[in-house]
């Protein structure tokens, strides 16, 4: 299927799904997006990177080159099961 009808019927979809705003915003623009936007939510809810690149189809290394900047908010977590472990021993 050529890439253009795919282009066509992505914005379709987009201006039947969303608002106006959202359809003028970079929400979606690409069905990319929503590939980045899973594997991103993935990783911020903690998914071990050995886990998601799996289920992404990357290597380790090509997951967090991409996406490791997308991981925000875990380090209060980190700590907590670091603690928790030091306290288990």
């Amino acid at each position: 299927m050529p890439y253009i009808t795919c282009r066509r019927v992505w914005n379709k979809a987009r201006e039947n799904a969303l608002t106006d705003k959202e359809v003028q915003s970079p929400l979606a623009k690409r069905p990319y997006d929503l590939r980045h936007a899973c594997v991103s939510t993935w990783l911020n809810a903690g998914v071990p990177a050995t886990q998601v690149a799996e289920w992404a189809g990357h290597s380790v290394d090509v997951l967090l080159r991409i996406y490791a900047k997308c991981i925000v908010g875990q380090d209060e977590a980190a700590k907590r099961r670091i603690a928790d472990a030091l306290r288990d021993e």
